[in-house]
């Protein structure tokens, strides 16, 4: 038998995580000794006056009266420091307690100052600039009055039917653990009585990314060892970086609603991990647990808050219910004054009871929000999230003075720069990316036809255009469109097409079976590619998708997600080379929808697929590779870089020591440029069977045309740990494979031994 270290860590916590829980503030203890049990209650409902982007049909009722009777902790869909000071004013003056309300909000991916989707910001692989730009809207969105955020969304997603994957950072737990802590760290900074800072909130506990066929809101069904090993981490990252609330998740884990389910409220959250903050449920989960099948509204209610639930968002169940389930004996009201506790706990946290206006400067908004550095940082953000997917006779970057044919559907379009999920953001102010153009390439001949619709289908359309108008089907036919963008190609020296998905394409509520690019923006793609002129391809979307047939057109293709507030200026300083993409894939695009869900740390199985030819009785596709179209880690560059001398600084090291491991990159090519350095791991033998590979560090190195740099990793036994089938956080003895490389489909270069 292997010896197998267990983590000391691990059973420390496990034994003392009650004990170790923050110690109690003596004016929230005093306050609940004169609360009332209704008080009490009142405190753990969150309602809506409606305004913003509702996730369900219930929009709250009567809400000044419920505040001034108590019956309210906080309010979200509220924003500005006059409305908000005028529902703070109603809790501190018009209540017996005078106990002020969280305000919250959705801040996804900035507040007004948009920077791009999630997944677009995570294929930085920055996270100097991922806490940067939640530092920055923390600071806009705390200058309109809101002081709690329902973000960061770090749900592991590797099923791009999904629409929420836009939301989050991919596939990977490692990755996502990184960019868990730096957003958490970047909203909450370190004092949370601090103005520009705000709670933040890691959702959706648990697993919701990984929703059976994509569809959203539906089953998930896992192993726990799947959750802790892959699915967990990124929650735990965000405990560990003391994020300040929880969101339950819509979907049920082993049968149980999340909104419900004491093994992940609290045997998990509470008493394995120590979180010692409070946990909101997503919207209406709570109510929308009838439906799962698990009783009345005053049934699901007591589940819920016995199971480790503190605040019922919108649905109203723990006001119109618990009241009663205490005098039946169904919930204790020890159980209530604990969830009151820490609601309350967290507005001390935030300095509201000394000072319940804290966040309603007047002068901010205009001073903090939508500011000139605001709008550069978004810009930057954005180009580091593009990802060049192919090239095409060195197309790109273009002349600054060039004829170009600017074409597509979404090449003039305010209403689908800013993404999915910016209820708080203005698409009015956004740039487009036909003026990003004639900003940064004046000298430019411009012309612009918009080629196509982005769908045809008008009933796909209106399905789309729940929150707006983003597919515009024109009065004019689509052969007549086709014929506008030929005719300008015709005296062009370069195509430029812009082509993708319309924002609420992806997003909440936007599951798609066909991943593909609309059959209209096809038609042109592919007209546009007979022209023998030069094509560029901006490919605009929230998740990954099938492009296999664009990838063998003579195009370049460059991935702009939904760049945010700033998308114009920012494609622009890409494609005409003033910055030279950098981004990496953080979720594996498929070649079709057949292979999902596809990703790179897939295990090998007993009967692995051979590397060249089929064969029969292996784990393999008849109609396809097993490969991805595009691999985790992905990311081409204007420059040439290489790799050599990939090596480790000893064969073998101990569980209290640590080896390097270690490559030299080389710019070759001819323009300076920024690589994303990965170091992937694999364990070869070990209690429990492990991925084919794992992603284990990371470095983004910049590098002048002709400059080496060599990168270095120190690992240790830590980073070599695992769960195993007893759930032990644990690291074993033996040998290990380890590659470094530019993205995951690189070969093995070397091994080392621990001890």
């Amino acid at each position: 038998m292997r010896k197998i270290y267990l983590s000391f860590i691990l059973l420390f916590c496990l034994g003392t995580s009650v004990m170790t829980a923050q110690e109690r503030i003596p004016e929230v203890e005093e306050l609940l000794k004169k609360m009332s049990l209704e008080e009490k209650i009142g405190q753990l409902n969150l309602l809506t006056p409606g305004g913003g982007i509702a996730t369900g049909a219930v929009v709250s009722e009567d809400v000044e009266t419920k505040i001034k009777a108590g019956n309210v902790g906080g309010l979200f869909g509220v924003s500005g420091p006059e409305k908000i000071r005028i529902a703070q004013e109603f809790a501190v003056n018009d209540t017996r307690l005078g106990i002020p309300l969280l305000i919250g909000s959705d801040v996804i991916h900035g507040y007004k100052t948009t920077y791009p989707i999630p997944l677009g910001t995570a294929s930085s692989w920055d996270m100097d600039l991922t806490k940067e730009l939640a530092q920055m809207a923390a600071k806009e969105a705390t200058a309109d009055g809101i002081n709690w955020n329902f973000s960061p969304m770090v749900d592991i997603a590797r099923d791009p039917r999904w629409g929420r994957i836009a939301e989050g950072a991919g596939e990977d737990p490692y990755l996502g653990s990184q960019i868990a802590k730096a957003v958490v760290k970047g909203y909450q900074g370190d004092d949370l009585t601090k103005p520009e800072t705000m709670l933040a909130t890691v959702k959706h506990f648990a697993l919701y990314g990984a929703a059976e066929a994509g569809r959203d809101y539906n089953t998930v069904d896992m192993s726990r060892l799947r959750m802790f090993n892959e699915y967990f981490p990124p929650y735990k990252a965000a405990i560990d970086a003391n994020v300040a609330s929880v969101m339950s998740s819509f979907n049920d884990v082993d049968g149980i609603p999340a909104s419900g389910n004491k093994w992940l409220l609290t045997d998990i959250l509470r008493d394995r991990w120590g979180f010692d903050g409070f946990v909101v449920s997503d919207y209406t989960s709570v109510n929308e647990m009838i439906a799962h099948g698990l009783g009345d509204l005053q049934a699901v209610s007591a589940l819920s808050l016995k199971a480790g639930l503190d605040m019922d968002m919108v649905g109203e169940g723990f006001l119109t219910t618990l009241s009663k389930s205490v005098k039946e004996g169904k919930v204790s009201e020890e159980e209530i004054t604990t969830a009151a506790r820490r609601i309350l706990e967290a507005k001390h946290k935030l300095g509201l009871f000394e000072d319940p206006y804290r966040y309603l400067d007047n002068d901010r908004p205009e001073a903090d929000i939508l500011t000139k550095e605001n709008r550069a940082l978004a810009r930057k953000a954005a180009i580091r999230s593009f990802v060049l997917l192919k090239k095409h006779n060195n197309t790109l970057p273009l002349a600054k003075n060039a004829k170009i044919a600017l074409i597509g559907p979404l090449a003039n379009n305010k209403n689908n720069m800013l993404g999915t999920w910016a209820p708080t953001g203005n698409p009015d102010l956004s740039v487009p990316i036909l003026e990003g153009f004639k900003n940064v390439a004046p000298n430019a001949k411009i012309q612009y036809a918009k080629g196509a619709n982005i769908s045809n289908d008008t009933s796909f359309a209106k399905k789309v255009n729940v929150f707006g108008e983003r597919i515009a089907i024109s009065d004019k036919s689509p052969d007549a469109l086709l014929k506008e963008a030929l005719d300008i190609a015709k005296t062009s020296d370069v195509i430029v097409a812009v082509v993708g998905e319309a924002t609420e394409m992806s997003g909440e509520g936007a599951s798609r079976t066909d991943i593909t690019i609309p059959a209209s923006q096809k038609r042109l793609i592919k007209e546009l590619s007979k022209t023998g002129k030069p094509v560029v391809l901006l490919l605009m979307s929230g998740r990954p998708l099938d492009i296999s047939e664009e990838m063998q057109l003579p195009v370049s293709i460059l991935q702009i997600w939904h760049p945010g507030v700033e998308a114009g200026n920012a494609v622009a300083d890409v494609v005409f080379g003033d910055y030279n993409p950098s981004g990496k894939l953080t979720a594996t695009w498929p070649r079709n929808v057949g292979q999902v869900p596809v990703y790179y740390s897939m295990k090998i199985t007993g009967r692995p697929a051979p590397t060249s030819e089929f064969a029969k009785f292996k784990t393999n596709y008849l109609d396809a590779p097993n490969s991805p179209l595009l691999p985790f880690g992905y990311g081409l560059s204007y420059t040439i870089f290489e790799y050599s001398d990939v090596k480790a600084s000893s064969t073998e090291f101990t569980a209290y020591g640590s080896i390097e491991l270690s490559a030299t990159l080389t710019n070759t090519g001819n323009f300076d440029g920024e690589e994303v350095v990965q170091l992937y791991i694999r364990d070869k033998v070990r209690s429990v069977t492990p991925p084919g590979k794992e992603l284990k560090g990371f470095q983004k190195i910049s590098l002048k045309k002709g400059e080496s740099k060599t990168v270095t990793f120190k690992v240790t036994a830590e980073d070599l740990k695992f769960y195993n089938s007893q759930l032990e956080h644990v690291f074993e003895p033996g040998e290990f494979e380890f590659f470094i490389a530019g993205s995951s489909d690189s070969e093995f270069k070397g091994s080392f031994t621990l001890k």
